[in-house]
């Protein structure tokens, strides 16, 4: 692989075991105006660019004349070429909103890659990456723009394990999961659809501390479990928060509703 100098060793460890070949590469930068004049940004947008990015660079290109991989496009979709971004920031809180105008004014499909430095700049300071995908359609009323259908972040990761991190284990394989030459790669939806399903996996790893690969489960399915993991947790923590509150003769019903609760929870686990 060719040396990226981005000045971040850790990430470009990460991207060498990624496995893109050279001929992908492109490795440019883009500039924060090019946001402002393309991405239709609203105030809290302006400032998220402005204080929370550091640098965006393209990286590679991934098409049928760069990689062997074909071009895929039906009514919905057209996901001719991926474009790999690297977008370094110096806060994490607004990461999902950034990759939102990002998609906005770029129209390909993405794969970003967030990296975040914990702690000062030094020789014990470590790197942290987040994976971010959207589902992009093309609009039927205007085909050159895109519509964003589903925007998901993972979890943040360390590119430096250490005992200390939880779970390492989990970021280990999530991290080795995302290797190109192991992934279905008939064409470039199926590519992008097997990066969704890893991504979906860390975050369902959040729950059961565990990373796997449902092979027979789509991304959109798991990612289905996974929402109604998250809407029972909630609804959970309502409930307990309105027993306090209750009279001794609607604690029963109350508390009924918690273990009607709490077993979907199990039920949703044992699916992620």
């Amino acid at each position: 692989m060719k040396d990226l100098n981005l000045g971040l060793p850790q990430f470009e460890a990460f991207l060498d075991a990624l496995g893109v070949p050279d001929s992908c590469l492109l490795n440019k930068p883009l500039y924060k105006k090019m946001f402002q004049e393309h991405a239709a940004l609203d105030a809290r947008d302006k400032k998220a660019l402005k204080d929370d990015v550091e640098k965006v660079r393209w990286l590679y290109t991934l098409k049928p004349s760069t990689i062997n991989i074909a071009p895929y496009r039906d009514e919905l979709r057209d996901y001719g070429e991926l474009a790999i971004l690297h977008i370094e920031l110096t806060v994490t809180k607004q990461a999902e909103r950034i990759g939102h105008f990002i998609n906005r004014a770029i129209p390909y499909p993405l794969v970003i890659f967030f990296t975040h430095t914990i702690g000062e700049e030094g020789p014990d300071n470590n790197d942290e990456l987040a994976l971010c995908l959207a589902d992009k359609r093309i609009n039927k009323a205007d085909k050159e723009k895109w519509v964003i259908e589903d925007l998901q972040l993972s979890p943040w990761v360390p590119l430096q394990q250490s005992s200390a991190d939880e779970p390492t284990e989990v970021n280990q394989n999530f991290l080795k999961s995302l290797n190109i030459s192991g992934l279905p790669s008939a064409n470039f939806w199926q590519l992008y659809q097997a990066l969704s399903s890893r991504l979906i996996a860390r975050k369902c790893a959040e729950v059961t501390c565990t990373y796997r690969l449902r092979n027979n489960v789509d991304a959109s399915q798991q990612h289905e479990y996974l929402r109604q993991h998250q809407q029972a947790e909630l609804a959970i923590k309502k409930l307990r928060a309105q027993i306090k509150k209750a009279e001794f003769s609607q604690q029963v019903t109350l508390n009924t509703q918690i273990k009607q609760q709490e077993q979907r929870l199990k039920q949703l686990t044992e699916l992620l």
